[in-house]
């Protein structure tokens, strides 16, 4: 009898060492909520709020981390740790729902978090073909056609044949979806016009439409731009601005009944990178795409055509970017697909003091860790190494389910 602990990502997995054992199927549903211990943030909560959720999660056997001063009323607000297992604070959203200052509200706002976090198989809608998310790792490859990439591997000046070949060697190598970009968003880049954009993408996306059968996503924050990809054939807008660049982007999206990838980045590509502060990255991170998310929502578009990506290196610092990278999995609560796009970022070279072109193997590593965490898709320059990475990354995540045992 020797002892030892485990450790669990998923409700399902705690059910399979269950099964395992001989637990009845009545035990099994009793039991499987009392496996997990969470903590659920919740920021800014009036102290009088805060107080009544103590005292309810402690009823319960759970509790709740205030900040000092709140049970004297020397803070009018703070931040909250609800601590306890998903039974525990299921129960205490049951209690809320008859208490006074927005409590029952803030309840069922818990409930729904929860549920997104311990959710398995959320459907991405891309394309009309529904992906059930969670088994693999999709691969964005990114095709550049702007002439001030960060990465310097654009396609402006290459013939369109080698275009074809550079697309379909991606393809080939793993990539489920190809991201075509006309205009930089690099640290200190410049806006460029809706004309100049489009005189750089779009005999791009003429040929690749004929030449690979992936679909195709536009990477820009301009709906004139997103429209004329959208007439073409393109399945996925992706909009680095969360739709704030242009208002017009959601209706275009939702007429479209295009999907949609909406990042959060604080300021813009020329002054995002003038040491960005924040109190809480993960939290604020979070704030702002539930927020983008809504109001993509409320435009139209359905929320199974929505990912969500924490802009990794956009008004962000190194530290932030490995906090947001080690949490990712907070962003579950968001209950959609996760995108992360790391693939030769500057906080990689720092690390590693590597230049652009030396950052594969650490990619591959922030690859894994971000699939580990949670990541849906990864967003990536060296396709072939990538995707070798997240099968690897995927069979140890879902136990070697794929393969066999």
């Amino acid at each position: 009898m020797d002892p030892y602990i485990l450790t669990f990502r998923l409700p399902e997995e705690i059910v399979e060492e269950f099964k395992k054992i001989g637990v009845d199927a009545g035990g099994i549903e009793i039991m499987r909520r009392k496996g997990f211990l969470r903590c659920v943030k919740i920021r800014r909560v009036r102290n009088f709020s805060a107080n009544i959720l103590k005292q309810e999660m402690l009823s319960l056997g759970g509790d709740v981390a205030l900040s000092r001063g709140t049970l004297t009323g020397q803070v009018k607000y703070t931040d909250c740790l609800v601590l306890g297992n998903t039974s525990q604070i299921l129960q205490l959203t049951e209690k809320l729902k008859i208490q006074p200052f927005g409590l029952a509200q803030l309840g069922a706002k818990i409930r729904y978090s929860l549920g997104n976090f311990e959710k398995s198989g959320i459907v991405l809608d891309v394309a009309g073909k529904k992906i059930r998310m969670g088994r693999r790792t999709l691969v964005m490859g990114i095709i550049n056609a702007s002439h001030d990439s960060f990465s310097g591997d654009s396609v402006i000046g290459m013939g369109p044949d080698e275009i074809k070949a550079l697309a379909r060697g991606m393809v080939e190598s793993g990539a489920d979806m190809l991201d075509i970009g006309g205009e930089s968003t690099r640290p200190g880049s410049s806006k460029i016009s809706a004309k100049d954009e489009l005189r750089r993408v779009m005999p791009v996306l003429k040929l690749l439409r004929k030449s690979v059968r992936v679909p195709l996503s536009i990477d820009t924050t301009k709906s004139v731009v997103a429209r004329a990809a959208l007439d073409l054939g393109v399945n996925i807008i992706n909009d680095v601005s969360a739709m704030r660049f242009d208002k017009k982007m959601a209706s275009i999206v939702a007429r479209y009944k295009a999907s949609l990838v909406l990042m959060h980045m604080k300021g813009t590509p020329a002054k995002m990178q003038d040491s960005p502060v924040y109190d809480d990255v993960v939290g604020e991170v979070i704030s702002f795409l539930a927020d983008a998310v809504k109001r993509a929502e409320d435009a139209g578009v359905d929320a199974d055509k929505i990912i969500v990506d924490p802009g990794i290196g956009f008004g962000k610092g190194p530290g932030h970017n490995l906090e947001i990278l080690g949490r990712l999995s907070a962003l579950k609560s968001l209950g959609r697909p996760i995108m992360v796009g790391v693939s030769r970022k500057r906080f990689i070279g720092r690390i590693l003091n590597a230049e652009v072109k030396e950052r594969a193997w650490g990619t591959a590593a922030a690859v894994c860790m971000s699939i580990a965490n949670g990541a849906g898709i990864v967003r990536v320059h060296d396709v072939n190494e990538m995707a070798q990475a997240a099968k690897v990354a995927d069979a140890i995540v879902n136990r070697g389910t794929a393969y066999g045992r």
